[in-house]
């Protein structure tokens, strides 16, 4: 934890800051891949604030299990891979957008090797630096994974120097409540994110953290259904912020639903890699 430091009033009335604010050059919402990854960035221009609603590796990225797509092997190339994903989403995808993520693929995997990220190795020499598989939609093997717990893997280590860093803070069982905005506070100049109303759930007390920069990295809204492979934190809190404060918010029709769990009468269900389908998998039911 970090301690509360002096900051300016968020509602501009230009009286002290009281004891509740505290100040940060960066506020990151969300302690998955995203907002972990970010922070390690910026961390070198300031002092980061990570708010996390519950413990800091309770994320989707956590428990993802089967990879990263990016490519790789000599024999695959950007356009096949987008092409695969413009065929996999049926006419729904922004081919530019599908561009802009493949082609940074693979400095993203640079990344997060950088950051501590191991993914396993190629089986046998000569087939590049990694053990890629494959998965739904793909038609050449780009899948970096760490056995199957590539989210836990990447989870660890980013969450792990993250803890390390002098400059970053870490604030577990802190909920967002709501983003503090120029027009909310009454200030006149254009409307802009001044931080955000945290509730400590270890205390009760509601603080204002204030930076220039927030980023909100909450994930999805998967867990407002019943039945779902999706984490209890993914319940859209970052979503509905966001609206409240002005933001347009896009596709929210799209949700993730894993395709195949392991369903147990007396145990709660889990994923069932989607690698496993990938290598040839096939689901059947008892009868065969």
């Amino acid at each position: 934890m970090s301690r509360p430091q002096a900051a300016p009033d968020p509602s501009g009335s230009g009286s002290p800051a009281n004891e509740g604010t505290r100040a940060f050059d960066f506020l990151v919402i969300g302690s998955g891949l995203a907002g972990l990854h970010y922070a390690l960035r910026v961390a070198e221009f300031g002092d980061v604030a990570v708010i996390t609603k519950r413990q800091a590796s309770d994320s989707a990225t956590d428990w993802a299990q089967g990879g990263i797509a990016a490519v790789q092997a000599p024999e695959d190339s950007f356009d096949t891979h987008v092409e695969d994903t413009l065929n996999a989403g049926a006419g729904l995808c922004q081919e530019s957008t599908v561009r802009f993520v493949v082609e940074r693929g693979p400095a993203a995997i640079a990344s997060l090797q950088k950051n501590g990220v191991v993914f396993d190795p190629a089986r046998e020499p000569g087939h590049g630096e990694f053990d890629l598989t494959r998965e739904g939609g793909h038609t050449q093997r780009r899948i970096l994974h760490k056995a199957d717990a590539t989210g836990h893997e990447i989870e660890r280590s980013l969450l792990g120097r993250a803890l390390a860093h002098p400059r970053i803070h870490l604030f577990e069982d802190h909920c967002a409540i709501d983003l503090i905005t120029a027009t909310k506070c009454g200030r006149t100049e254009p409307n802009r994110c001044l931080g955000a109303y945290v509730l400590d759930a270890g205390t009760g007390a509601v603080h204002a953290y204030t930076a220039p920069i927030t980023l909100l990295a909450t994930g999805g809204a998967g867990k407002v259904y019943l039945y779902t492979s999706n984490p209890d934190v993914a319940s859209g809190d970052g979503m509905a912020m966001a609206y409240r404060a002005g933001a347009t918010l896009a596709n929210m029709e799209f949700m993730q639903f894993h395709p195949t769990c392991l369903f147990h009468p007396q145990a709660k269900s889990f994923l069932i890699s989607e690698a496993v389908r990938g290598e040839g998998g096939i689901l059947c039911r008892r009868d065969g």
